[in-house]
Order: structure tokens, then C-alpha cells, then sequence
């Protein structure tokens, strides 16, 4: 017994030598709660919980296996990691299935969201271009980082997925903000689309896509209709009070009220089950991931590993305060799922896999920096 127990301790240690202990514990209280609450709004389904745990431990095992490998190998590779992850990019457009378009592909045992690769393998591969770059980015350099943004970003927007496009977009352009880029460049992009919305409203967006724009204007327009789901969240949140209705309590789900319970919305079942203790207790855990990262990335002994890790520390956070301000009417509903809370496959593994490559960055520092 004493050798078995000794085996699966070192087995226990070559498997944690890698993992930042404290963000894989912020991380699985963050999974733990989001089963709870999965288990609650998905009527105490079982299957639901057991299959997004087994994506969760499929995410982490691709954090650990990416944990493991040197940044040095993750550049090499960082090429064709960005032009493999194209390729169903592309396929999607053709075989692709969604409500509102072509997002997923059918794999028969699940679908396959190409676009959640792009959270991963697009910072990683401007990353790797500004590395190999003068710092500040010059002009030309801030423009070819800008293809490979916008190639990956516009395939996103022709399935079309307004939410991903944005996040992906975003997680690029915070590398080139880690890369010193000024501040000037992000007002010219941000007016260069102001100009663009009035043709975007009237031969780019789909009917649904307006109708959410003009339900985050006045929900309570059309409240039996497309008002409906942003009326019902903001009931939800605001009923939880202080310490919320209790676990498995709450009505605006179980009662059918509430749209989308398990995946884009269920951050407003944890607020109606939970209250204001629960939310704060989530939020407190998402900033601790993001600060982690990013001081993961102040501590990178190389201009890769900090643009890296502190991109997609920074694009966590956004996944956050987009679903956040989605389901409280702050910003118009765009299907960003909430980080390890929203039930689905692709988007937790992808998340899990990006915040391995973070691990990778702070288990592979020179262990002669003197912290």
C-alpha cells in the first residue's frame, strides 16, 4: 500500500510541476460552480452535468499537455497552428449548420465550433509575428498584423457570428496593445467602424441581427416578443436580492421564463439562485484569472510569452464583461457564452487549452530570475 501511495504521490507531482497551482484552483471552483448551476437550470439533468464534465476534462488535458511544452515550441509551432485552424474555418462556410447560419459542423458524436479555435491560435500567431518585429509596431507591421486579424475575423462574420467575430478580433488587438501600440490606431479603428455602421445596418446585417440592436435599445417595445429574453434576465437577476432564492430554487428558469437557461443566460440563473453573494463570489474568481495572467505576463522573460499570455488573459476578461453586460441589458445579446459557467463543448475546451498555453509561459521561465 505504501508503494502504490507513493507512486500516485509522484505521479500527483510530475503531474502538477507544470500547472499554476493557484489559477487551476480558481478554474475548477469556477467549473464546480458552473455544474451546480448547470444541474439547476438544466432541470436536475445528469446527463448535461456529466457531459460538460467530460469536456471540462478533456480541456484539462489539453491545458496540461500545453503546459508542458516550452514557449520556444509554441512559437515554432504557432504558424501552422494559426493556417490548420483556417481550414475548418473555411469548411464551415461550406458544411457548416446553425440557426441563424453555417457555425457548427456536425461530427455525428458533436458539433464543432471551428470559430473557438481562432481564440487561441490568432493572438498566438500575431504574438509571433510582433516578436519577430521592432517594438513599437511600425506602420507596416501594425497593417500585416491587421490581415492576420482580419482574415480569420471577416470568415467569422460571413457564417455570420456578430459575437465570435468580435471576440476573436479582440484577442488579436490586444497583442498589439501589449506591443506598445498607441492609442490613436484603436480610435481611428473604432471611428473607421462608426463610419461604416449606417451601410453595415442596411446590407450586411440579417434581420435578427437588428432586431437584437433595436431590443437592447427598448426591450420593453416588443416585451412578449424579441424584448423577451433581455425582459426576463433583468427579472432573474433582479429577484435573487442579496443571497439569492436558494439552489435549485429559482422560478424564471424552472419556470420556463427565463430563454437560453444553460448556455448564453445561465449567469442570470446563478444571480437568481445565488443573489449578490454568489455573483461577486464569480466575479472575484474571473478577476483572479485574469490578474494571474496577466501577472504571469509581467513576469515573461520573453516578448512572445508576454504578448501571449497577457492577450489572452485580457480576452477572458472580455468574455466576461460581454456576457455580463448581455444578460443585464448593458450590451445587445450577441451569443458569448460565459466562461466555464455556459453549457458547451468547444468554447470551455478552447478557453481550458488557451490558459494552458499561459501555464506553459509561467512553468518554463528561467528559474534564475531571482522570484
Amino acid at each position: 500500500m505504501r508503494v502504490i501511495l507513493r507512486y500516485l504521490w509522484d505521479l500527483a507531482q510530475r503531474f502538477a510541476r507544470t500547472l499554476d497551482l493557484p489559477l487551476l484552483g480558481a478554474l475548477l471552483a469556477l467549473m464546480a460552480i458552473g455544474l451546480a448551476v448547470l444541474y439547476s437550470a438544466g432541470e436536475h439533468s445528469t446527463r448535461m452535468v456529466f457531459a460538460q464534465g467530460s469536456r471540462f476534462a478533456v480541456g484539462l488535458g489539453a491545458m496540461w499537455g500545453l503546459s508542458r511544452l516550452p514557449p520556444s515550441q509554441l512559437r515554432n509551432w504557432t504558424p501552422l497552428a494559426y493556417a490548420f485552424s483556417m481550414v475548418p474555418l473555411l469548411l464551415v462556410l461550406l458544411i457548416g449548420t446553425g440557426k441563424h447560419g453555417r457555425h457548427w459542423i456536425d461530427l455525428k458524436v458533436f458539433y464543432f465550433q471551428p470559430a473557438e479555435l481562432l481564440k487561441l491560435s490568432l493572438p498566438m500567431m500575431v504574438a509571433w509575428f510582433l516578436n519577430r518585429q521592432a517594438l513599437p509596431p511600425k506602420v507596416g507591421t501594425v497593417l500585416i498584423a491587421g490581415l492576420l486579424i482580419g482574415a480569420p475575423t471577416g470568415l467569422i462574420l460571413l457564417q455570420p457570428d456578430f459575437g465570435t467575430a468580435m471576440l476573436v478580433g479582440i484577442s488579436g488587438a490586444f497583442a498589439l496593445y501589449l506591443a506598445g501600440l498607441p492609442w490613436w490606431w484603436f480610435g481611428a479603428a473604432f471611428s473607421a467602424v462608426a463610419a461604416i455602421a449606417p451601410v453595415a445596418w442596411f446590407w450586411l446585417l440579417r434581420p435578427y441581427q437588428k432586431d437584437r440592436i433595436l431590443t437592447f435599445l427598448n426591450p420593453e417595445t416588443d416585451p412578449l416578443g424579441t424584448g423577451w429574453n433581455i425582459i426576463q434576465s433583468k427579472i432573474a437577476i433582479g429577484a435573487g436580492g442579496m443571497t439569492g432564492k436558494g439552489w435549485l430554487q429559482g422560478s424564471q428558469s424552472h419556470l420556463n421564463y427565463l430563454p437560453e437557461h444553460t448556455t448564453d443566460f445561465i449567469f442570470a440563473v446563478l444571480s437568481e439562485e445565488f443573489g449578490w453573494v454568489g455573483v461577486a463570489t464569480v466575479l472575484a474568481l474571473y478577476l483572479f484569472v485574469v490578474g494571474r495572467c496577466l501577472w504571469i505576463a509581467a513576469d515573461a522573460r520573453d516578448g512572445y510569452s508576454r504578448l501571449i499570455a497577457g492577450a489572452l488573459g485580457l480576452a477572458f476578461f472580455v468574455y466576461v464583461i460581454v456576457n455580463g453586460g448581455m444578460i443585464s441589458g448593458l450590451l445587445p445579446v450577441v451569443g458569448v457564452p460565459m466562461p466555464l459557467l455556459s453549457y458547451g463543448g468547444t468554447s470551455a475546451v478552447s478557453l481550458l487549452a488557451g490558459l494552458g498555453v499561459v501555464m506553459a509561459v509561467k512553468a518554463h521561465r528561467p528559474v534564475h530570475s531571482g522570484r
